[in-house]
């Protein structure tokens, strides 16, 4: 199986934006009002807003500029998630009367369509973009040589303030034997060119199942291994379960509550040892993909010369996102809860406030959304019930099956639902759970909603276009309106209806 990065024009011209050939870093003049280590989502983010109010900001890469989620992350895995979600309907069009041929995968072109798309997007990260928006862009190992200072390829910079967002990376599990394998990562399968005929997913998270029923789809066999009992156990139990029974209708097998115990090559094949309660077995595969969550960024760089903490969670942050150097920040991966690129830019927005035009914005005051872009996806904000009792808040939950959503009963999409947590005794708003094909994009009125602390009542008064699957919110508005048709309440309308007849 070969890891190595295709040679090819899509991947030329992806490097000639993200890691430019024989480019030269500048010299650096006077103090920075900012600098940036890491070119991924927050450092970027960061980079831009200083340059764009006049700013004198520098922007280190070690590796690719636009980081995780242009080069192994969100878009080159939304890429392939597409097609995959196309061959899952086309499977299903049997239903509505509709009958193709045997639909063929080409995996070879589906995989040359990541890169050219993934090369198409990377001029928007490039390092002559930044440099033409005023950034000074350096590539190369920063390692802090004192609290406002820091080396990168031979040269020193000084500094007024810095943000460190080197982000995260795949982490890997101690299995005996895994680390002398050939084995997947999102950092290098996207380098694939022929498909496996077995997979192994380590890791039952947001990304083990979005590439198990990718793979899946295109052919091949696809057991996903975890040591939890069930998948997404950070998201709402209900939602997990009709995720895993939709990728289980599909073929993805499930070794849940077992623990793999040592990874071996046997006669070109390899074969994973589990322990499941005592009772010892094994899987036979022939590619491993592991998805077991995301380690910080925070070797390297000398923390300790800038007099910065951290542990092996991430760089040691406050709720301002400043770093135990009162001149240097962090966003992103490195530290910050919420992996995701969506809160790598919120944070690196709340880091450029804070720390250049005295703001004192506070990370926990985000609102955090997030989706897992399997078929049908999830999408969530706030808490979930279990997250609720455990805080000690009660919530009311307000739930509307897609079954009785008339346009998902057209679509044939009623594998999901729409779930509203409601503080107990109010219409706040304190959480929602979406399942349902574009959960991703229906979640966002519940983030307004809980941002400009609109409740259910007044979110009844919301005309939602019929017929659509956003239509959950207005029957789960409709439903909290309801209840407060209190039979005293009830009792007041009959009379003033009796009186008005």
């Amino acid at each position: 199986m070969n890891l190595q990065p295709p040679n090819d024009s899509h991947n030329t011209r992806w490097k000639a934006n993200a890691q430019p050939p024989g480019w030269r870093n500048p010299a650096p003049g006077g103090r920075y009002n900012m600098v940036v280590i890491g070119a991924g989502s927050a450092g970027l983010v960061c980079a831009a807003g200083v340059a764009g109010l006049g700013g004198k900001v520098a922007v280190i890469e070690k590796h690719f500029m636009g980081g995780d989620c242009l080069n192994t992350g969100c878009m080159p895995s939304k890429t392939l998630l597409r097609p995959a979600h196309l061959l899952g309907e086309v499977r299903r069009l049997a239903e509505m009367g509709v009958h193709l041929p045997d639909v063929q995968v080409d995996f070879a072109v589906v995989m040359e369509r990541v890169r050219r798309v993934r090369a198409d997007l990377s001029r928007a990260d490039s390092a002559e973009r930044f440099r033409s928006l005023g950034a000074d862009v350096f590539f190369g190992e920063a390692r802090f040589t004192g609290p406002d200072t820091l080396a990168v390829g031979g040269q020193t910079l000084r500094f007024s303030k810095a943000v460190i967002a080197t982000g995260s990376r795949a982490a890997v599990p101690p299995i005996p034997g895994l680390s002398e394998l050939d084995f997947l990562t999102n950092e290098n399968v996207f380098n694939l060119t022929e498909l496996p005929r077995r997979l192994v997913v380590i890791g039952g998270g947001p990304i083990g199942c979005e590439m198990a029923q990718a793979f899946q789809s295109f052919g091949s066999r696809v057991t996903v291994v975890d040591l939890a009992p069930g998948i997404l156990i950070r998201d709402d139990a209900d939602a997990a379960s009709v995720i895993r029974r939709a990728l289980e209708s599909e073929g993805v097998q499930f070794e849940l509550g077992v623990k793999p115990t040592q990874v071996e090559r046997l006669n070109g094949e390899v074969v994973i040892h589990l322990d499941d309660n005592g009772q010892r077995r094994t899987l036979t595969t022939d590619a491993v993909l592991v998805a077991a969550g995301r380690a910080p960024n925070v070797e390297g760089m000398d923390l300790e010369k800038a007099g910065v903490a951290y542990t092996k969670k991430g760089v040691t942050v406050d709720d301002h996102l400043q770093t135990t150097n009162p001149r240097i920040y962090a966003a992103g991966d490195v530290g910050y809860k919420y992996q995701f690129t969506h809160t790598a830019d919120a944070t690196a927005r709340i880091a450029v406030q804070n720390a250049l035009f005295f703001g004192r914005r506070r990370a926990s005051a985000l609102n955090v959304p997030w989706c897992t872009y399997t078929d049908p996806e999830l999408a969530h904000v706030g808490l979930t019930e279990a997250e609720a009792r455990q805080q000690g808040i009660a919530v009311t939950p307000f739930v509307h099956y897609l079954k009785d959503l008339d346009r998902a009963v057209a679509d044939s999409e009623t594998e999901g639902f729409v779930k509203v947590l409601v503080k107990k005794g109010s219409d706040k708003i304190v959480g929602a759970t979406i399942v349902a094909r574009r959960a991703g994009d229906m979640i966002s009125e519940a983030s307004v909603a809980m941002a400009g602390n609109i409740g259910l009542a007044k979110l009844a008064t919301v005309i939602h276009p019929y017929p659509t699957q956003s239509e959950g919110f207005k029957k789960i508005a409709d439903a909290y309106n309801r209840t407060r048709l209190t039979p005293t309440v009830k009792q007041l309308f009959i009379k003033l209806l009796e009186w008005q007849r």
